[in-house]
Parts: structure tokens; sequence; C-alpha cells
């Protein structure tokens, strides 16, 4: 029987994992066969033994793997072993007795509110379609705060400009409503109307599209957002993801509470959303240093 494969049907149908995060599975698990048989291993997965898996981190961290990546690929075999002790093919997990490496704490990269007022607010994306499609990109990003896969999966039915909420799909299909502001609306009517007359219909099925009018994917994401922040700032990450931790520091310093912030950022727990007020407190501390006559 074929174990890898039935453990990632099973968090395709049953779990509902993404199509990204089956991905990231399938490579961790085949990653970790390579190394298996690499030292020799027969690659029978039911009898892997808490020995192996420390050799297998003891791999990683030879060949530069970051503890964040270590810790990553071993939630992937914790979960594969839970499958198969719920399936009654092993009997104990081989990882209940494996230590991991620590994890440097780092605060989430974000951008300086006037970075961001800079390129949204005096920055001339253009008027035509791709003009239009890339500010759309980095205007939806910031102001809702969804993630790269969220914003490519949204459809043109999920946008509400009647009531100026947008509906969004997270992670394992949870969806989630985000409003958004009045001028956003109106400017994002202006790309759905532009949408439209460039490729000859009204807007249906994706809300994002390439160039070439088909599905919008992660990688051009990825690249429009890198484009457009490297004018403006110099910090190290230029990712889509770092707009969503700009949008939550930013919400967080004007006063947001942590509970409507993880709505926002569809968290399944608060404790996701808490790291942003380490931000909050470097920001305390800085003003603290500047302002404060003994400091």
């Amino acid at each position: 029987m074929d174990y890898k494969e039935s453990f990632l049907q099973y968090l395709k149908s049953e779990k509902r994992y993404s199509p990204h995060t089956l991905s990231s599975y399938e490579n961790d698990l085949d990653k970790f066969l390579e190394f298996l048989g690499s030292v020799g291993h027969t690659g029978d997965l039911t009898g892997v033994t808490a020995q192996d898996i420390r050799a297998w981190i003891v791999d990683m961290m030879d060949k530069g793997f970051s503890a964040v990546s270590v810790h990553r690929k071993i939630s992937c075999l914790r979960g594969f072993y839970r499958y198969l002790i719920k399936q009654g093919i092993v009997k104990s997990n081989p990882l209940e007795r494996v230590a991991l490496p620590k994890r440097k704490k780092s605060l989430p990269v974000f951008v300086d509110e006037e970075a961001l007022r800079i390129l949204l607010d005096t920055f001339d994306f253009g008027d035509d379609f791709k003009g239009l499609r890339n500010r759309m990109i980095i205007e939806m990003l910031y102001t809702t705060g969804m993630r790269r896969a969220e914003l490519t999966g949204l459809r043109c039915e999920d946008v509400d400009l009647l009531n100026n909420t947008v509906k969004v799909t997270g992670k394992r299909n949870k969806q989630r409503i985000i409003p958004i502001l009045p001028s956003f609306a109106e400017r994002l009517k202006s790309y759905i109307r532009n949408r439209g007359e460039e490729f000859g219909s009204g807007c249906e099925e994706w809300l994002f599209l390439t160039d070439s009018g088909k599905k919008m994917y992660d990688k051009i994401v990825y690249n429009i957002v890198k484009s457009y922040l490297s004018l403006v700032t110099t910090v190290e990450k230029k990712s889509p993801h770092v707009l969503r931790h700009t949008f939550a520091t930013h919400m967080l310093n004007r006063g947001a509470d942590l509970n409507s912030i993880k709505e926002f950022l569809g968290h399944a727990n608060l404790s996701a959303t808490q790291v942003y007020t380490h931000n909050t407190f470097e920001k305390l501390k800085e003003i603290y240093k500047r302002a404060h006559p003994r400091a």
C-alpha cells in the first residue's frame, strides 16, 4: 500500500488542505524517503525509528536548513504518523522522543506607513488594464491582509460592491467576510470595468487575470509586489506576505484590538496573531528612546 499517497488523499478530501500545502507535504515526505535511501534504509515508512528521524534532522542542519524549515518538515512527519496510527498501520509515533532545534524568534517584516502612502497616493501605475490590476493587487493585499493564495482564488462573485465587502476563502476552505473602504470599492469597480473592456466580457469567474486573460497565479503576484515595494522600501523581504504583516502591524499601531485583527487575517487562534504585538512594543521602545529626556 502506498501510505504516502493515501495520506495526501486524506489531507485533500477530509482535511481540505490547499494545493500549495499538499505540494509542500508531498515534497517533505519525498525528501525524507530520499534521505532514508541515502543511508541504506529500506524506505518502509512503517519501520522508521526515532533514531532515523534524528539522523535526518542532523543531515538537514548540516546542509544549512534553518530551524524553521526543519520544524516544518518534522511537522509534516508528525501528521503523517498520526494518520498511520489512526489507520491502525503503526502502534506508536517515532517522533514522540525526538527533540527539535530551537527556532530563533524573529519579528514579522513590515513596510512603513509613509512608504505605502507614497506608493499608493503618488505613484502612477498607469490607467491601462495592467496598471490598474497591479495597483489593485497591492492595495487588495494591504487593505485586507489576505494571503496571496486567497487573492488569486478570488472570484468576481466574491466581491459585493453594494455592501463594500469581499468574501475570502482561506485555509481548509474556511470563509470570512472582509469590509473594504468606499474609496477602495470605487477603484475596484473601475478595475472590474476595465477588465471587462480588455477581454470583451463582464467580470466572470476569476477576479484577477494575467496579461493574456488567464487566472492569475502566485509567481506573477510575487513579482508584482516585489517590483513595486522595491520602489519605496529597503526591507529585505518584499513578498505579498510582507503586505499581510504590514496590514496587521499598521492596524495594531492605530488601535485595532487583537481579536479584530485575528478575524481579518483568518487565524484559527489568537496566539498566531499575538506576534504582531512585538512589533508594536518595539515601536514604543523606539519612541521612548527618542522622546524621554533621560533616554
